[in-house]
Formats: structure tokens, sequence, C-alpha cells
């Protein structure tokens, strides 16, 4: 008699891959590659719960979000969106709950005490740009290629516009929220959506350096510091100096100033308190 001895099945892949170095840069890469990245519901909520792990783990001192694959995001999911046009509303029900879902994400990311990079190595179109445009900050590969291009579907990007019109010129974000125009790497450097483009070999290892600087700085300084950013963007100029004069003086009074300047005056490096 011959027995065979079964074999378990594959654990299936994680929609997003989490991976913490030694410098305390939290790494998020998406990871549905042959949908090119797609936001579908598991992944939303999949970063949602990511991002408030980071923000109650002491040893995270920046996050990047980066994607496997060609594509860094292809936006919402339109396979998962039709699948749900034979519920008995419509989808109406679910596509309001994917967008209120989809807008905690992209306000936790700017309300986080955390400082996010976005690593773009592909195309990141729809709401796949409005994250790298709410990211602080992002790297991009010479490959890459951005853009709002809903409106080739039938669908205006109405929500992606919010992020992507506060990074780029308004004529130039109607342009490609109406016409569905991707812009080349280069282009959203000078527009102001990404802050590097590099060689597609020298993608990781140019986030990777931006990120262990930002690693190297007090959690909490740059926690105060970014929630000033966006705080005052809102704001008139005087508005702005008179809200900023007390985050300033808040700032002086941290421990983490007075070690910095401290140090800085001793010519030494700066021991943070917040680690």
């Amino acid at each position: 008699m011959t027995s065979t001895s079964a074999v378990a099945p594959s654990p299936a892949p994680r929609i997003l891959e989490q991976d913490l170095g030694e410098l305390g840069v939290l790494r998020l890469t998406l990871n549905r590659p042959q949908e090119r990245n797609a936001l579908s519901s598991d992944l939303l909520a999949a970063l949602l719960e990511a991002l408030e792990q980071a923000e109650g783990n002491d040893a995270v001192r920046a996050v990047v979000i980066a994607a496997n694959g060609p594509g860094f995001c292809a936006g919402h999911d339109l396979r998962e969106i039709t699948a749900h046009r034979s519920d008995p509303d419509g989808g109406r029900r679910f596509y309001e709950e994917l967008f209120a879902t989809c807008t905690r994400l992209m306000t936790a990311i700017r309300r986080s005490p955390l400082v996010f990079a976005a690593e773009v190595g592909g195309t990141a179109t729809a709401a796949g740009c409005q994250l790298v445009a709410t990211c602080d900050m992002a790297v991009a590969s010479t490959t890459a290629r951005f853009g709002v291009n809903g409106i080739d579907s039938g669908l205006f990007c109405s929500t992606p516009m919010v992020a992507v019109a506060r990074n780029l010129p308004h004529k130039l974000a109607m342009e490609l929220l109406t016409t569905g125009r991707l812009m080349a790497a280069e282009e959203a450097k000078v527009s102001g959506l990404v802050n590097h483009v590099v060689e597609p070999e020298a993608l990781r290892r140019e986030t990777d350096a931006l990120a262990a600087r930002l690693a190297k700085r007090s959690r909490a300084v740059l926690a105060l510091g970014k929630r000033a950013f966006y705080a005052q963007m809102d704001m008139s100029a005087d508005e702005a100096y008179a809200f900023t004069e007390k985050v300033i003086v808040d700032n002086l009074m941290m421990a983490d100033a007075k070690e910095g300047i401290a140090a800085f005056l001793a010519r030494r490096a700066p021991v943070w308190k917040d680690r």
C-alpha cells in the first residue's frame, strides 16, 4: 500500500507587506501586482490598520509606501466596483463606504505624526496618484507616470482631485483631470508632485537615503512640524505667523529642542529623548 501525505496549500500572499528596518523606517509595500496594486476595500483596510499600528509603535521613525510589480497603484479596483453593480441598490452603499474608507486613509496620512514618503517605480493613476500626492514627499523613477485619468472611463477623479490640486498648479491639475493625460516623472518633479527623480536601479537606494535622514530626526519635533506645516497652509500670512510663533515657542520648550541645541553648540550628535 502506498501512502501519500497531504501537501498543505501555500498561504495566500499578503496584499500589504510590512518591514520595519533597523533605523525605524517602516516600509509598507502594496502587493497586488497583477491588479496594478489597485486599492481594493481590503487593501485600504490593511493600510489603515498598518498606520494605526505604526503610530502606536515608538520604534517607527518614518514610513515609506512602495509597491511590487510594474505599476505603483492604478487607483480603485474597477473590477470590485463593477461587481457591486448587481447589489439591490446598484452599489451605492458599497461605493459610499469605499470612498469614505479611502478618505479616512488619506486623512490619516496627512494627520499622522509620522512623515510619509512614496516610492514610485511605475504608473500612479487616479487614487494611486492621490496616494502619492497625500504623502509628505515622494521619490520616483524615470519610468514612473502620473495621472488622474478616471475621465477615460467616464469617472471624474473628484476625490483624487483634492490632494492632486493641492500639489500641482491649478491649470495643470485641471488639464490632467479633464483630458486623462499622463505626466512623466520629470514633469511631476518640476510641477511639485515629487521631490526626486532617479533611474530605476537607484530608486530604492534614493528612497532609503531620504527615509534614513528622516529617521535620524526627533520624532516628536517632526510630528509638531508636520502638524504645523499643514495647518498654516490654510491660513493667511498674518494668521500663519501668529500661529507659528506659538508653535516655535512650544518647540523650544521641548526636551528634544534643548538637547538638539546643546548638541549643536557642543558639536556632538544629539541623543533624542523620544526614542
